[in-house]
Order: structure tokens, then C-alpha cells, then sequence
């Protein structure tokens, strides 16, 4: 993992491993079919969730092989929830399932409206614990980052403690915003592209995932 930071002021880590970009480059192609967006929006997601899982604390435990007993490695401390903003949000949630099929799923609902690009919250079901869990938000994209600065707000409003950012394309403006509203939660992107154009859009970017994801373009 490479933490290069196109702008000195953005807090980000930028995830460069040389599958995730080949492709991530494939997504980003108009001619790429809904199926196969999916199917690498869910690869994607997989290979990012070993490198935000990193840090993860691990504490020794022992057991018995088939061969002798020993002393091993698990993954200790808070237990995991995945939370994807819906719809987008969804294309990544299989991909990290199948990295901790024993994390609890959220969801939440917010779209953003066309006239004013803020967020608009219509669904919110969580599971009961998730101030004891480590909460992974899962987003496609982070453009000028109103629905992810909402969905981390509603989030720490339900009692979550410990969250954390998971998004494929970005924006300098996006990110900027979560560092300023939510400092204390680690921000992680596959790339960082130019800019936002009038629609609210991520330059060069790779279109409207949520459209691309289900094929409603």
C-alpha cells in the first residue's frame, strides 16, 4: 500500500497495488458491460479490504493441529460491521463479505439530489451494537463527499466509535470535506482523479456506478 497523497492536504491512503489498478482501468472503460463492472467493483473491493485490514490488532491464541498443538494468530479487539451507502455502496459489499463473512451488515440510504448535489437520507438499518464494532463504510465513490460526511455523521450519531472510509474513485474536494467534518476517520481510495465537473461528476472518473453496477443507464 502506497499513502501518496496528490495534495499535501488531503489525509487519504491511496491503495496502488498493480491489480486494483489494472482493474480499476477496466472499470473505467465505457465499453465495460454492467456484468463485468460488477464482477471487478467486487474484486476490487476484496484485494482494498486486505490492505484497510491491515492494522487490524492480532492477539495469540493456542490450539492443536493436526499434528502437535501450538500458539497462532486471530484477529482480536472490536468485532467488524460493514456498512455500504446505498445504492452504489452495494457493489462492494460481496467482495469484502468474502473476505469476513462474519461481519455484520448495515445500510444506508441516501441519494443526491440533482439541483442542490446534497445528500437526502431515506433508509438507515444498523445493527444494534455499532459502538462495539469497527464500522467499514463502502462507497464507489467519494465526489464532492456530501453522502459520505452524512453517512459518517448519522453513523457516530447512532454510537459508533470506530469507522472507516472505503472508496474506488475520488475527488480532491471530497476528500478535503471528510478530513474537515470527521478528521478521526481513516479515508482509503484506489485513485484520486482531477477534479468534479458542473454535474457533480468525478473527472475523468468512471461514470455513475450505481447505473453501471445494475445496468439503468
Amino acid at each position: 500500500m502506497a499513502q501518496n497523497q496528490e495534495q499535501n492536504d488531503l489525509k487519504v491512503h491511496v491503495i496502488d497495488h498493480p491489480l486494483i489498478q489494472h482493474k480499476l482501468t477496466l472499470m473505467r472503460m465505457k465499453e465495460t458491460s454492467s456484468k463485468d463492472f460488477r464482477q471487478l467493483l467486487e474484486e476490487i473491493a476484496m484485494l482494498m479490504g486486505y490492505e484497510v485490514t491491515r492494522d487490524f490488532p492480532l492477539m495469540d491464541v493456542k490450539i492443536e493441529t493436526p499434528v502437535a498443538p501450538c500458539e497462532a494468530k486471530m484477529i482480536a479487539g472490536k468485532k467488524v460491521g460493514l456498512v455500504p451507502i446505498l445504492r452504489a455502496g452495494l457493489g462492494m459489499l460481496d467482495g469484502m463479505l468474502d473476505l469476513m463473512p462474519a461481519a455484520r451488515v448495515g445500510h444506508i440510504g441516501l441519494y443526491r439530489d440533482p439541483e442542490t448535489l446534497k445528500p437526502v437520507e431515506y433508509y438507515c438499518k444498523l445493527p444494534p451494537d455499532v459502538s462495539e464494532r469497527t464500522l467499514i463504510v463502502v462507497d464507489p465513490m467519494l465526489a464532492t463527499g456530501g453522502s459520505a460526511t452524512a453517512a459518517l455523521t448519522l453513523l457516530k450519531e447512532h454510537g459508533a466509535k470506530n469507522l472507516i472510509l472505503m472508496c474506488l474513485v475520488s475527488a480532491p474536494v471530497g476528500i478535503r470535506l471528510v478530513n474537515k467534518e470527521h478528521p478521526d476517520v481513516p479515508i482509503f481510495v484506489a485513485a484520486i482523479d482531477d477534479h468534479l465537473n458542473e454535474h457533480g461528476y468525478i473527472v475523468p472518473g468512471l461514470g455513475d456506478a450505481g447505473d453501471r453496477i445494475f445496468g439503468t443507464l
